[in-house]
C-alpha cells in the first residue's frame, strides 16, 4: 500500500502507474508458475565466462583518460587508469603490470606519457595456494605498433 500526500490532480497517474505495475507484476507470477519452479530455475547456475582464461588485446587510449591531470601526476594516473581498464574487461580485481609496459609509460617522463598504447590483457590461474583471488590479469605492452589506425580488439590463442 502506498500512501503518497499530493494534491488531487496527479492521483490518476498514480493510480495509472499502480495498475500497470500490479499488471507486470501478475504477468510475472503466471509465466514462472507456467514454466516451473522458480527457485529451480534460480538455482541453476550458468558457466560465467570470467573463470576462463583467455589473451585479449587492446589499444588504450591514455590521453583521454589523463586529461586534466597535473604534470607531475600524469604517469602514475596512466597506470590507475590501466588497472581500471583492466579489472573491468576481464573482471578480476588482481591486476599485473609488466616491467616493459613500466617502462614504455615511463620512458618519456612524467609528463609526456604515450597518447595510446597497445597492451596485451591475460586472465591467468592464480598459482599462489592462499591467495584471495583464483585469477589474475596480466598486463604487457604490445611491441613494434607504427600505426594505431584500425587496429581492433583480438582474441589471442597461447598455448600454454
Amino acid at each position: 500500500v502506498v500512501v503518497l500526500e499530493c494534491s488531487g490532480c496527479c492521483w490518476s497517474s498514480v493510480l495509472f502507474w499502480m495498475e500497470g505495475y500490479l499488471r507486470r507484476v501478475r504477468e510475472a507470477v503466471v509465466s514462472t508458475q507456467s514454466t516451473g519452479n522458480l527457485s529451480r530455475e534460480m538455482s541453476e547456475k550458468k558457466r560465467s565466462a570470467m573463470n576462463q582464461v583467455v589473451t585479449r588485446e587492446y589499444t588504450l587510449h591514455l590521453h583521454k583518460r589523463i586529461h586534466g591531470s597535473g604534470f607531475k601526476r600524469r604517469a602514475p594516473r596512466a597506470f590507475k587508469e590501466i588497472k581500471k581498464f583492466a579489472q573491468k574487461t576481464m573482471g578480476t580485481p588482481d591486476v599485473r603490470i609488466d616491467t616493459r609496459l613500466n617502462k614504455h609509460v615511463w620512458h618519456k617522463g612524467v609528463k609526456h606519457v604515450p597518447f595510446r598504447v597497445r597492451v596485451r590483457l591475460a586472465r591467468k590461474r592464480n598459482e599462489d595456494e592462499d591467495s584471495v583471488n583464483k585469477l589474475y590479469t596480466l598486463v604487457t605492452v604490445v611491441e613494434g605498433i607504427e600505426s594505431f589506425k584500425g587496429l581492433q580488439t583480438q582474441n589471442i590463442d597461447v598455448d600454454e
